[in-house]
Parts: C-alpha cells; sequence; structure tokens
C-alpha cells in the first residue's frame, strides 16, 4: 500500500500529471457539452495540488487525500471543484490508517456516496458517477487487480457517450448531449487510471494469484517499495 512519503509523492504527483497531460482533451470534450472550461479548471486545481506537493506528501496518506480534495475545492471552479473535491475529502476521511485493501474499498464506496449525495445525481445521468460506480462495485466483488480496474474505468467513461446528459449544463442540451463522452467522466477514468499505475507498480512480483483470490495483500494492501 502506500505507505512512505515517497509513494505518497508519486501517487499525488500521479494523479496530478494525468489530469493536467490530458487538459486540451478534457477542455475539447467539454467544448462539445459544457462550457469548454473542465480542462483548464482541472488543470488548476492539480497544478496547486504539485505546488503544495512537499507538505501534502509528508503527511498521512488520509490526511493527504483530505488535503488534495480542499485544494481542489478552493482552486476548480465551477461543478467540478466540490465534485472532486468531495471525492478527495471523503476518501481521506473514511481510509483508515495504516490503509489496507478492506479500508480502501470502503472508503471508495464512502466516496462515491458523498459525490452522489454532492451532486444530487446518480448513475446514468452521464456523470463521473458512471466511471466511479461500476469501478467501485467491481472493488467490492473482490476485484483487485489494477490493470483490470484500470480497463473497467476507461471503458465506462466511453460508455457514457452513447448517454443522454440528465445533469449538469450537458443536460439543456438534451438530445444533444448523445455522441459524446462526458469530461467528468473522462477525468475521473484519468485519476483512477494514474492511481491503479502507482499502486501496480508498489506490488511485489509475483502477488496476482493472491490478488485475484481478493487477498489483502498485494497491490492494494503490500507494503510500497519505498523510494
Amino acid at each position: 500500500m502506500i505507505r512512505s512519503e515517497a509513494a505518497r509523492r508519486r501517487l499525488i504527483r500521479a494523479l496530478a500529471d494525468s489530469v493536467i497531460l490530458h487538459a486540451e482533451e478534457l477542455t475539447r470534450l467539454d467544448q462539445a457539452i459544457g462550457d469548454a472550461d473542465h480542462g483548464l479548471n482541472m488543470s488548476r486545481g492539480f497544478r496547486a495540488v504539485l505546488d503544495d506537493l512537499d507538505r501534502i506528501a509528508a503527511l498521512a496518506l488520509p490526511q493527504a487525500l483530505g488535503a488534495v480534495g480542499t485544494t481542489l475545492v478552493m482552486k476548480v471552479g465551477g461543478a467540478s471543484g466540490p465534485l472532486f473535491g468531495t471525492l478527495f475529502l471523503q476518501l481521506g476521511k473514511s481510509l483508515p490508517e495504516p490503509a489496507d485493501a478492506a479500508g480502501l474499498v470502503a472508503a471508495a464506496a464512502a466516496a462515491l456516496d458523498a459525490v452522489r449525495a454532492r451532486g444530487k445525481s446518480d448513475p446514468g445521468a452521464k456523470t463521473m458517477l458512471d466511471v466511479l460506480a461500476p469501478v467501485v462495485a467491481a472493488l467490492r466483488a473482490g476485484e483487485r487487480d489494477p490493470a483490470r480496474l484500470s480497463a473497467l474505468a476507461d471503458a465506462a467513461a466511453e460508455a457514457t457517450r452513447p448517454m443522454r446528459a440528465l445533469r449538469g449544463r450537458a443536460s439543456f442540451l438534451g438530445e444533444r448531449s448523445i455522441g459524446n463522452v462526458d469530461p467528468g467522466a473522462r477525468s475521473s477514468a484519468l485519476l483512477i487510471g494514474a492511481a491503479c499505475a502507482v499502486l501496480s507498480a508498489a506490488a511485489p512480483t509475483g502477488e496476482a494469484a493472491d490478488l485475484q483470490a481478493g487477498a489483502s495483500d498485494g497491490a492494494f494492501g503490500a507494503p510500497d517499495a519505498g523510494p
């Protein structure tokens, strides 16, 4: 799991980079069905996270995630700041220290519920929930393989393309929102993919069988390898 300061630094940087490096893509997606500012806003928020990386990475993982959430609430404009901020704030609030696989699953489920309540929405409305919900469901069902979870998130984001938006500015477009990937769903998939890549790299070789069996060790429970 992510226990050392060096590992927390890698995780937070990977999360931030996943959004910053895809800011133009996110903006293009938002141009089609939103205000064309999602990429800019999310990038600004995660650049602020990187500016404070030394302080955040020095915190225990729950507090570090909470600090990321606070920064996003303060720096990301529009609806995305409160929603993605809530995601990280609730993860930090719910994650035990030290964290293990069971604790991560419970925290992810709590974060999903918090985002659902904050956005007054449910899966199927063409939002970030359409990525978060299937990933949390897979975790609850025992999926522990980071590559499969990342692929699931990507597929779930793409699955928002044929949906009609029922929440947010995109909902004003009605049928015209169909045919475009939701930018919040794409951002969620990017963040999940980045986290999965870090967790996968931290897992000792040869634990795939344990992960598939639902053991608490492995990519989601093993000690990180340090710097």
